[in-house]
């Protein structure tokens, strides 16, 4: 299977707005004998990953089939990582989704596991669905929660919209970065934010040339630059030169939304000048598919 990596939040739609992006982590999975678990990873954090039951995508698959009542076999994982970790570009949201969409493909003909259901276990093991909703249904999504539990809207983005992103080689926790938001705002920066919510989702999908302004935020960029200036300093100089900058996020990467491939490379190319902090730059596309699930033919461990 694949998912994409995600952008949340995207400046002013703070929890709620999500964008899936074109870097992909794979996954294999294959069932083995209950209680035997093997896991093998490549690429971005094999030297970290935790090879037992703590593995957060083990942890995604035992729980849908928690949820479902079903027995957990044991587990043969195959990881090739590609979405850079602790970087506010949706890690554990991919692989939260990586492991229910395994589960998801292990049950097939078994339980029925639909797109909501899909999406409730999904965020309730991430905390919030902004991130969990692009990697599961691709696209620009809106997310939010009712008595019903969380739902989800997906809307095409614009063919104008050109994402570039730029990765540093620090990280941020997002834990962290939550925990420097205040518990209440003024009126003026939550009405603020909810005009400029509103008029991104038009930018997006209809009026690009307007993402300077729809992506001005107050509620949680400017509390959390403390944390994070080097991504502070790079989002303020490339606003100042006339590109949709926004933490990516938690942080620290920058999401530029372009408004064509020219612009972004002209971003690419002022962020040098910017600061001196080395940024590896991303061009990349509007995923519009989310997680996807193949079967393929049985390996032997």
């Amino acid at each position: 299977m694949r998912v994409p990596a995600t952008s949340a939040n995207l400046g002013p739609g703070f929890d709620t707005l999500g964008l899936a992006l074109s870097i992909y982590d794979e996954l294999t999975v294959s069932e083995l004998p209950a209680g035997e678990l093997r896991i093998d990873v490549e690429g971005e954090g094999a030297n970290d990953v935790p090879r037992d039951e703590s593995n957060l995508v083990v942890q995604a698959i035992a729980y849908t089939f928690a949820a479902v009542d079903r027995p957990l076999p044991g587990l043969w994982l195959r990881a090739r990582n590609v979405i850079p970790h602790g970087r506010g570009l949706g890690s554990s949201g991919a692989a939260v989704v990586s492991g229910i969409l395994a589960a998801k493909g292990l049950l097939d003909g078994v339980v029925e596991i639909d797109d909501a259901l899909l999406l409730r276990l999904a965020t309730e093991m991430e905390g919030h669905p902004d991130n969990v909703a692009p990697a599961l249904f691709g696209g620009l999504t809106i997310a939010w929660t009712d008595e019903s539990g969380p739902l989800h809207k997906k809307l095409l983005v614009h063919r104008g919209v050109s994402p570039l992103v730029f990765v540093p080689g620090f990280t941020m926790s997002t834990s962290l970065a939550r925990s420097l938001q205040p518990l209440q705002v003024p009126r003026e920066d939550a009405v603020f934010n909810v005009s400029r919510s509103a008029l991104l989702i038009a930018a997006l999908t209809q009026s690009p040339e307007l993402l300077m302004s729809a992506t001005e935020d107050k509620l949680h960029q400017g509390y959390r630059a403390q944390a994070m200036p080097e991504t502070d300093k790079l989002v303020r100089g490339l606003r100042a030169a006339g590109f949709a900058a926004v933490v990516s996020g938690a942080g620290p990467s920058v999401l530029v939304l372009a408004d064509g491939p020219g612009q972004r490379l002209a971003a690419a190319e002022l962020v040098a000048e910017i600061t001196d902090t080395p940024w590896e730059s991303h061009m990349l596309a509007v995923d519009f598919k989310g997680g996807t699930v193949r079967e393929q033919a049985e390996d032997s461990p």
